[in-house]
């Protein structure tokens, strides 16, 4: 695994021109797409496809879309389109002039989206801030579940990937990690899917069965990360910044992890995804992950993403003993 592999951006120039756009403030973050994403052709489809889908939708009222950067963040497309797919009469004004208006709209539609899709926060891969600051990815993210909803029989192209960079201004410096999100479904990992069924079967008809899945797990990880002296009681929260499933795996895998290429105390989010990329790459490397998994799951404590991944690994390696 290359240490630095932080480094995400192709050329140095690529950090100093997103750095002379967008300031960032001290203590905030910026997630964007990796340049080397932003021409892949699969992405390119998916965008196409969603803008005629907007159009067509939107046609008898003549609203035309040719950017779902600059043309969905002001809430306005998306006012319409919510009244026009779902009946949805939302008590906001249709044009949003100033910054302040735009925020408060959008906050209006996101609440509505998640009522009607009956979302949880959990599962939410957008903002209203992310959507004002035109962030693409979080309006990919929007669009394609909006469109999935609405208009299931819509031939989204499958397994379309993009690598994001999220930047940090610490009282150190610039911090970059890099990961890489799935806008839509990976049709190519069909077992892992079904696998993904059970759990959600698990988690929504049977919690009693789940505390059980959850102790065998627990057993499971304490039997191998107990020989350095840990333990672990709380799956969602002492898995978040990545260090005991980074050891975890080099027990598993019995190789010693270089304490330079992790942080063993991580002081920030950025820290903890990037402990997190770098286990999810070496259980992809390893064949041990058939399933995409958003890095920001882990570190957040959705526990179902964690417990999947834990899964995966005792299915391998639960006939070891301690």
């Amino acid at each position: 695994m290359d240490p630095d592999f932080l480094n995400v951006f192709t050329q140095p120039a690529a950090l100093d021109q997103f750095l002379a756009e967008n300031v960032i403030a001290q203590g905030e973050k910026k997630k964007v797409i990796n340049p080397t994403s932003s021409n892949n052709p699969k992405l390119e489809e998916l965008k196409l496809l969603l803008i005629d889908w907007i159009n067509t939708t939107l046609r008898e009222e003549h609203i035309v879309v040719k950017s779902l950067e600059e043309d969905l963040y002001d809430g306005l497309v998306l006012h319409h389109l919510l009244e026009n797919l779902g009946s949805l009469k939302l008590d906001v004004d249709k044009i949003a002039l100033t910054e302040k208006k735009q925020r408060q709209k959008l906050s209006v539609i996101l609440e509505a989206v998640a009522k009607c899709l009956q979302l949880e926060k959990s599962q939410l891969k957008w903002s209203v801030e992310s959507i004002l600051t035109k962030d693409l990815v979080s309006t990919l993210h929007l669009l394609v579940t909006i469109a999935k909803h609405f208009k299931p029989n819509l031939a989204m192209p499958p397994n379309v990937q993009v690598e994001t960079i999220t930047i940090e201004n610490t009282s150190g410096g610039l911090k970059t990690a890099n990961a890489v999100e799935y806008i839509t479904e990976n049709k190519e990992n069909l077992e892992a899917q079904s696998k993904d069924d059970a759990f959600d079967e698990l988690f929504s008809c049977a919690p009693d069965k789940l505390d059980a899945v959850k102790k065998v797990l627990l057993q499971f990880v304490n039997q191998h990360v107990g020989k350095l002296g840990l333990n672990v009681n709380d799956i969602s929260c002492q898995f978040a910044d990545g260090v005991i499933l980074l050891l975890l795996i080099g027990q598993l895998e019995g190789y010693f992890l270089n304490l330079r290429h992790f942080f063993l105390t991580p002081a920030s989010t950025v820290e903890m995804l990037h402990n997190v990329n770098l286990a999810l790459d070496l259980l992809a490397d390893g064949g041990l992950l058939n399933f995409s998994v958003n890095s920001e799951d882990i570190v957040n404590g959705d526990m179902k993403t964690t417990m999947r991944i834990l899964c995966c690994l005792y299915s391998k390696y639960k006939s070891k003993e301690a």
